[in-house]
């Protein structure tokens, strides 16, 4: 481990961003952990604190903090896999040079956690196409759940997006199949949540409970949360097609809604289990036969204004195989619906 350096921008090496001038001195350094290093102000420029991004300029003093000998170069991530670097290409349905979006597979992460090695976040490497860094998540869909997932490719698109993401100024709309038919056919969901405690010893199985919106400012840790549905189809009273708008943004929230209403989301094992009322044909959400267990919730389309162009995009993922297959045996057909159910000016 090396010590505090002041190092000279030479000749010739000016005009470049710091972080691509840093990895050129010391090779041995990632990017995160310049950025790190860029953050906690332990690398300046001429006293100054810096982004990763700042132009440095010949004759300009870097103070370097203390970094691993280049022959003990920090761990890197482990090799994607070229399975995986393909299904991640593969599964890309919008790219330039600022955003990205995925139709993310279900099973399969945003990011990592308890147990969780294989996720969205450490597969983006895949996902450079030529740019210096990787795509950075802006929002996150639970692992089950399939459909449109953004990233952005550079840090300021991230922050500009996730800004408009916490200021609902995007629209997420949702397609799920779910035991019965809600009635009305069109409704407004406003149950509180708050998070119940798992039953194993490190909290597994921790799911949230629905509480009554009156109950939300008396109990701790609770938040309101609204969803708006529709009925695009119905199969009788067994089952119906419903798309839903989560207004606000909660864990778990669609699943919670419809489990409280008393239709749980088909294959929503952990809240349309057993013992939960489905008003479409007894209890829980499995309608059995061919119909696939997995969850069936996806996100259909995503609507937001492009952090550079401005411009409107409404972005749109088709059905994983296992809802697609429940779709065509039901005959629903997303030609015979409108893509956005809950205009004003479109009648179901």
């Amino acid at each position: 481990m090396s010590g505090v350096q002041q190092v000279t921008v030479a000749e010739g090496e000016g005009d470049q961003r710091l972080d691509r001038w840093f990895r050129r001195r010391f090779p041995q350094v990632q990017q995160g952990r310049i950025e790190k290093m860029c953050r906690k102000g332990e690398i300046r420029v001429d006293g100054g604190r810096v982004k990763p991004a700042t132009r440095v300029e010949a004759g300009q003093v870097v103070r370097v903090p203390p970094l691993p000998d280049a022959a003990a170069p920090e761990p890197s991530r482990p090799a994607i896999s070229d399975a995986d670097a393909k299904m991640m290409r593969y599964a890309v349905i919008y790219r330039d040079d600022h955003i990205l979006a995925l139709n993310k597979p279900p099973g399969l992460p945003s990011q990592g956690g308890s147990k969780q090695t294989r996720h969205v976040d450490g597969l983006s490497d895949a996902l450079r196409f030529g740019a210096e860094d990787k795509p950075r998540l802006v929002h996150r869909l639970d692992k089950d759940t399939s459909g449109v997932l953004l990233m952005a490719r550079t840090r300021a698109v991230a922050n500009a997006l996730t800004k408009a993401f916490r200021a609902r100024d995007t629209r997420k709309i949702y397609w799920a199949a779910v035991a019965g038919t809600p009635s009305p056919a069109m409704g407004t969901i406003r149950f509180g949540l708050v998070k119940a405690p798992g039953h194993g010893k490190g909290g597994e199985g921790e799911k949230m409970r629905t509480l009554h919106p009156r109950e939300v400012e008396a109990t701790e840790g609770a938040k309101h949360a609204t969803t708006d549905y529709a009925v695009l189809s119905s199969l009788g009273t067994r089952a119906s097609w419903t798309a839903l708008v989560p207004v606000t943004g909660r864990t778990h929230q669609l699943r919670a809604h419809m489990a409280a209403i008393g239709h749980p989301i088909v294959g929503d094992g952990k809240y349309g289990g057993s013992g939960q009322e489905n008003l479409g044909d007894g209890w829980g959400a499995q309608l059995g036969g061919e119909v696939s267990r997995k969850l069936h919730l996806h996100a259909r389309s995503l609507s937001f204004d492009h952090p550079v162009t401005g411009n409107r995009i409404t972005l749109t993922a088709p059905l994983p195989p296992h809802m697609s297959r429940t779709w065509e045996m039901f005959d629903w057909s997303a030609s015979d619906v409108p893509d956005d159910p809950f205009d004003d000016e479109v009648e179901l």
